[in-house]
């Protein structure tokens, strides 16, 4: 459990979100993708072991999740897509790991699947 002043919350929202703004914009001017694609090497070293199109793929969902967690409060955004692309590098980084995930199903049809809501 964490104290702190509404002050400060709203501190920590603006900053979140000016910081989410700005690297959207950035995005959209192709000197300003290319800057944060060759930075994000150095904040999240496991990206080395993503592909070309898997690292713009995270670019966008991290920036997306972001925008998310300042403009919507959805926090939870931002952990989800580091974790699930930092477990993508883990299996690209292990030969038998992406070996094992990409070879064809055995035809092992589990049926439909029900969602319930």
């Amino acid at each position: 459990m964490v104290l702190t002043t509404a002050r400060h919350a709203e501190r920590t929202e603006e900053n979140l979100t000016t910081a989410s703004r700005l690297f959207l914009a950035l995005m959209k001017h192709d000197d300003g993708a290319r800057s944060l694609l060759l930075a994000l090497p150095e904040v999240f070293p496991w990206v080395r072991h993503l592909d070309d199109e898997e690292m713009r793929a995270f670019t966008v969902e991290l920036l997306e999740a972001l925008s998310d967690a300042a403009e919507l409060g959805a926090r939870e955004a931002v952990h989800r897509a580091l974790v699930s692309w930092r477990a993508t590098a883990r299996i690209n980084a292990d030969p038998e790991q992406l070996k094992e995930a990409l070879r064809p199903l055995d035809g092992d049809d589990l049926g439909p699947v029900e969602v319930s809501g």
